[in-house]
């Protein structure tokens, strides 16, 4: 078990609370930040996450609070767990109130800067310079599964080996394990564009297609994963590991995935997207993420076909049927 460390897990959705909660139980000091007061009195008072966890209990010494200076008072660690559109300004938020300390800073938000369709490594970069202590977690997981202590496994990347191993260490019990490796590029991309097959994978899935198309989609998918991390700079091999293989196949075949059931609701073709949002009643990253992908395959011409489908769909150009048709009926090409 790792010494005991005082961490400010910012974001307080199903994700970071569920991490929140590993990390109270591997034994550290954690305080759990949300930007409404009444969240965190509401935490405090039920002693659990009763919108997103309901049912799993926070522990002692995790410490649910509104201020965002209260929550990074004194702590040597910070893990940003909030949603893609609000990352860059959570963190310029936290760099003014931590200027000249030297804490260590990651990231489980999966997806791309909206406006500027950039990784969030690069964000980090920007805003907090080159040199900075920085790391990125990803991987296969459900927020419940964590909570819960089932048996997980993720990925610590960082372009110094030292971070990467520091957050490692940081989250390690015998029931979670974290592999580290470098290349933040390739578990970016593959923590953000699984969503987008995800919601393919919901839409086939709610048309009844069969375990063969969702086979097909989840391979082919994986293609299109890897064309779009090397046209980015990631490693092939990072899409055969947890944030690419893993997480794809996770997030495409289990119906605990917001992304998967978007796309099943999308499928009955009586209902908008917002409508489907709605119901699921959490951010839906894949919806984000799509628009954010097509702006690059544009930019770096790249084919990337059930993309492009989930996102004529997402934005209701197209019906269910047709992108199912629309990929079905491409042109033959040799795999």
């Amino acid at each position: 078990m790792s010494s005991q460390r005082k961490i400010a897990v910012l974001g307080a959705g199903a994700w970071g609370t569920a991490l929140a909660i590993h990390l109270a139980k591997v034994g550290h000091a954690v305080n759990l930040w949300t930007h409404r007061a009444e969240q965190a009195r509401q935490l405090v008072e039920a002693k659990e996450n009763s919108r997103y966890l309901p049912g799993v209990e926070l522990p002692e010494n995790l410490a649910p609070v509104g201020s965002l200076s209260e929550a990074i008072a004194d702590v040597e660690a910070v893990l940003f767990v909030v949603p893609s559109n609000a990352f860059r300004e959570t963190l310029v938020s936290v760099k003014k109130l931590v200027a000249g300390s030297t804490i260590h800073f990651a990231w489980a938000t999966k997806g791309f800067e909206p406006n500027s369709q950039k990784l969030l490594h690069e964000v980090a970069f920007e805003v907090l310079g080159e040199s900075s202590r920085v790391a990125v977690l990803s991987g296969p997981t459900f927020a419940n599964e964590v909570a819960k202590g089932l048996p997980t496994a993720m990925v610590s990347a960082s372009n110094q080996e030292c971070e990467a191993q520091y957050w490692a260490d940081l989250f390690h019990n015998d029931a979670f394990r974290m592999y580290t490796q470098s290349d933040m590029v390739g578990v970016e991309v593959g923590g953000a564009y699984k969503n987008i097959m995800a919601i393919a994978t919901g839409v086939s899935d709610g048309l009844h297609m069969g375990a063969n198309a969702r086979a097909a989609l989840v391979s082919r998918g994986m293609v299109e994963m890897m064309r779009m991390s090397q046209a980015l700079g990631g490693q092939p091999e990072t899409m055969m590991g947890l944030a690419g293989l893993g997480d794809l196949v996770l997030t495409c075949t289990d119906d605990l995935s917001r992304n998967r059931r978007f796309g099943f609701g999308l499928a009955s073709g009586n209902h908008t997207s917002e409508e489907v949002m709605s119901e699921i009643g959490q951010v839906v990253e894949g919806v984000k993420a799509v628009k954010t992908v097509k702006l690059l395959a544009d930019r770096l011409n790249l084919d990337l076909p059930i993309m492009e489908q989930v996102y004529l769909l997402v934005s209701e150009a197209i019906s269910p049927k047709q992108a199912v048709h629309a990929l079905m009926t491409r042109s033959g090409k040799s795999e």
